[in-house]
């Protein structure tokens, strides 16, 4: 169904309203852009048959013009020879075809006026369709703009993210324990007691021993 049914609807038609009205603004751009663009086609069309009509119309008056010369000496003519009669219908003959080229010199100017309110009509035209253009551009960019901006959101505030965030913290925590563990394992406690006892009977051995290392070497020496 078309949006505008004449020219002169789409000269006094209100984008931002139509917009405004409109369940989806990208949608009905379009239609508009296209309704647009056949009026255009048309009118153009419609002004070129009447541009060949008026070339029509304006060999025709050439032609008529040589007519009406032609009659008018074929009278010069029968009157040169005593021929009043012949002369009289010639002359009627001469005057039709001045009469007819009369007409169409009358409907030239008609054709050339409905000219005039084409070529005005397809400018408004063309003028309208790149505001709708731009319109639609503007559109789309605010569409894209909109789209782009809640992708980031959902990406921020979406469940992916925080289980991704989730993730992390756990992995953090996971290498919390294993640096925890790794410090533990390094650290030294207090000495229990039996631990200490162990430690100075290991020393008292050596000693024992360092001391039959020394009288052995003593005993050589002699």
């Amino acid at each position: 169904m078309s949006i505008f049914s004449r020219t002169r609807d789409i000269m006094a038609a209100n984008f931002t309203e139509l917009l405004d009205r409109s369940e989806d603004p990208s949608r009905m751009i379009r239609m508009i852009i296209l309704e647009m663009e056949e009026t255009l086609v048309e009118v153009r069309a419609s002004a070129a048959r009447s541009i060949a009509d008026a070339k029509e119309m304006r060999r025709a008056i050439s032609r008529l013009d040589g007519l009406t010369e032609s009659w008018t000496e074929k009278a010069e003519l029968a009157l040169s020879k005593g021929r009043e009669d012949l002369a009289k219908a010639a002359l009627i003959e001469r005057q039709k075809a001045a009469d007819m080229a009369k007409g169409l010199e009358a409907e030239i100017k008609v054709v050339d006026d409905t000219l005039k309110s084409y070529e005005a009509d397809i400018a408004k035209l063309q003028s309208k369709l790149r505001e709708a253009r731009a319109r639609q551009n503007a559109l789309a960019t605010r569409m894209e703009s909109a789209v782009t901006r809640a992708k980031a959101r959902e990406v921020l505030n979406g469940s992916r993210t925080e289980d991704a965030f989730s993730r992390f913290e756990l992995l953090e925590r996971r290498a919390d324990f294993a640096e925890g563990r790794a410090e533990a394992l390094g650290m030294t406690g207090p000495k229990s007691l039996e631990e200490e006892i162990a430690e100075l009977r290991a020393e008292e051995a050596v000693d024992a021993e360092l001391e039959a290392l020394k009288a052995k070497l003593a005993g050589k020496g002699k």
